[in-house]
């Protein structure tokens, strides 16, 4: 197992399976320009070898959560920055369907920023 598959297999159901849901989403987006790495520990999505988003617990609000760079610049009262400077997160709820459309649209706009 490679360390991004040891970082999923580490998370307790059902979360894992909405988390390797969302991640496929996102590698399936962009085949060509998106591509996963491990940083810090965490799985990072890249596009075009830059910055695009992650995954995360928040302790605080005991949930996983992506995080979107360029968050500063993205405005929707779904999206917390908690005093981030760059990013800003969406917490995820395993219990309710997982907004896909508006998180590959988040990202959509996230790699406008980008370019």
């Amino acid at each position: 197992m490679n360390p991004i598959q040891e970082y999923f297999f580490r998370i307790d159901e059902p979360e894992r399976s909405t988390l390797l849901f969302l991640r496929k989403k996102i590698l399936e987006s962009d085949t060509e320009n998106i591509t996963e790495t491990l940083s810090f520990g965490l799985p990072f999505f890249k596009f075009k070898k830059k910055m695009l988003c992650y995954l995360y617990y928040s302790k605080k609000h005991q949930k996983h959560y992506i995080s979107f760079y360029h968050g500063d610049r993205l405005d929707y009262p779904e999206l917390l920055s908690e005093g981030r400077k760059k990013f800003k997160i969406l917490l995820i709820n395993e219990n309710e369907d997982l907004p896909v459309e508006f998180i590959l649209n988040l990202i959509n706009q996230v790699k406008r920023l980008i370019k």
